[in-house]
């Protein structure tokens, strides 16, 4: 039980971060371009990198602390299922080339942001 609350409440916290970080962004750069989901999935990506290099190298965090930040925070904070409505609106608007960016940048992004992420706890604790 423990370790469900644990998830929950990360995800709450993670959900209304990416919720905050969305109206943020959209006042900022506008919403035609999907840019605060590909910023949650990026930065949440990099986040988990840097969560899962501490976890191998310097820091053994009580699995529910782990739970709450991995799987409840991250994962309430990040929105593979947002990218993917975001992607078929952008096609269905006609958008093919901003869709296919975007869909490129994510998914490079995530990846690199997850990559350095471990190279920064890496070089950290070198």
């Amino acid at each position: 039980m423990k370790m469900i609350l644990a998830v929950a409440a990360g995800g709450g916290l993670g959900a209304v971060a990416r919720y905050l970080t969305g109206v943020g962004l959209g006042h900022w750069l506008g919403t035609a371009y999907p840019w605060a989901t590909m910023t949650v999935n990026v930065t949440g990506s990099f986040a988990m990198g840097v969560l899962a290099g501490l976890g191998a190298h310097v820091w053994q965090p009580a699995p529910e602390l782990r739970a709450f930040l991995m799987v409840g925070v991250l994962g309430g904070f990040t929105t593979f299922s947002s990218f993917s409505l975001d992607v078929a609106l952008l096609v269905e608007r006609g958008a093919i080339g901003a869709a296919a960016a975007y869909v490129a940048a994510s998914f490079l992004l995530s990846v690199g942001g997850l990559f350095a992420g471990l190279a920064l706890i890496r070089t950290a604790v070198a």
